[in-house]
């Protein structure tokens, strides 16, 4: 009698699935919940903010800048803090719960300065949650599967990005665009993000690797050298990554009304949510520095694209590729970085955040100046930082020293 045949090995994806990390899938969940949140809201927030409110395109650069800047404002605390302690999860819980507790401030006023400082105050919770949230997913995340971890965790992520807006789009097909619409729109969004807490509450903790006695300086110098010459080409592309919001705007130049430029929102996320994870496998794969320079040549078509873009469904395509960067530049850049510094992962997570952050608020500020001259010219301008962002990376070669060397 033969032998009976071996067992097969499980298929690709049923091995990765295997292989996922639950905690990965429950911090995805979480992330899910406040992007259905925080996504209802922004899907409508710069249409609102300047054709409802009355601001001007100007002021929602400024607004979009400050918006960013304010959410890298506390990452090198945060991430800094986390290494010092080897706590995770206490800081993430503060950070979702401070964007919650923000959003009530929608519930009470929508004047043009209660939406300005809610825009911002609501970034202090995302830039404070973020570095010890993305170290706390590295360290439970397999190293040849990260790229894997962190692209589920985004697609999850931009999955509640996708639920939002429809949400948001339901409501204001239901029930007309009126202020009471508005009102009752924000009321739903605060929903989930109070759920979002309490699922984060009963995930168990990953601690780090506690550096008590480690000051900011000394912590600086312990970073690895890779990292730090990644902060050059990571900096020089923020330069040109300005806010969403002016895409949304050029649509609504181009004939979309508030409902379709929320659906063209979701298209987005939808595009990012179906990418991410083969985004990260194709990390894994074939190096994280290749992905990174094709999430820098994908920005640079877009801008590229939106120059000429003359029809609705032009647009709609142009907005697909962006949300095949999205994918790549919010997902691959953490493992990128988990990679380029193994023992203090929230501190780099935390400088990475904050440079970039500081940075994009000159981008958005341009981009608004450049706006109200000729939308072109912002576009324009981020093409070629994107470019240069590009030979920039090349020339410094971050990953050569790293442990994917592959890059």
């Amino acid at each position: 009698m033969s032998a009976p045949p071996s067992p097969q090995p499980p298929s690709e994806p049923t091995a990765l699935r295997a292989r996922l990390h639950p905690d990965v899938l429950k911090l995805g969940f979480v992330s899910f919940l406040t992007d259905v949140s925080s996504e209802m809201i922004f899907s409508v927030f710069a249409v609102f903010f300047t054709t409802v409110a009355g601001a001007s395109s100007a002021l929602l650069g400024l607004i979009e800048g400050l918006a960013d800047f304010s959410a890298s404002s506390l990452n090198y605390l945060s991430g800094w803090l986390s290494d010092r302690s080897g706590q995770r999860k206490w800081f993430a819980t503060a950070g979702y719960a401070f964007s919650t507790l923000a959003k009530m401030i929608l519930l009470v006023t929508s004047s043009v300065t209660g939406l300005a400082v809610f825009r911002v105050i609501e970034r202090l919770g995302k830039g404070f949650r973020g570095p010890p949230r993305d170290a706390w997913l590295s360290s439970i995340a397999a190293a040849d599967k990260r790229g894997y971890a962190f692209g589920v965790h985004k697609a999850l992520d931009k999955a509640g990005a996708v639920l939002g807006p429809l949400l948001a789009y339901a409501l204001l097909s239901w029930l007309g665009e009126s202020a009471d619409t508005y009102r009752i729109l924000f009321w739903v969004a605060f929903v989930p993000a109070v759920l979002s807490v309490l699922v984060l509450m009963r995930v168990p903790d990953q601690r780090g690797v506690p550096h008590a006695r480690e000051g900011l300086r000394q912590n600086w110098r312990e970073l690895s050298p890779g990292f730090k010459r990644f902060l050059v080409p990571a900096g020089v592309f923020a330069l040109a990554y300005f806010s969403l919001g002016f895409f949304l705007l050029k649509a609504h130049a181009l004939g979309f009304g508030m409902r379709d430029v929320v659906l063209l929102y979701a298209l987005f996320n939808v595009t990012c949510v179906l990418a991410a994870p083969f985004m990260g496998r194709l990390g894994d794969l074939v190096g994280r520095s290749r992905v990174v320079l094709l999430g820098y040549a994908l920005y640079a078509l877009v801008n590229l694209w939106m120059i000429v873009v003359a029809s609705r469904w032009e647009m709609a395509a142009a907005m697909a590729v962006y949300g095949l960067f999205y994918a790549v530049e919010e997902s691959q850049s953490k493992a990128f970085i988990a990679d380029l510094e193994p023992e203090r992962r929230a501190t780099a997570m935390g400088i990475y955040n904050s440079v970039t952050g500081v940075l994009y608020l000159p981008a958005s500020l341009v981009a608004g100046a450049l706006w109200a001259v000729a939308p072109g010219w912002a576009f324009g301008v981020a093409a070629l930082l994107s470019l240069a962002a590009m030979g920039v990376f090349v020339r410094m070669r971050p990953a050569a020293t790293a442990a994917d060397g592959r890059g």
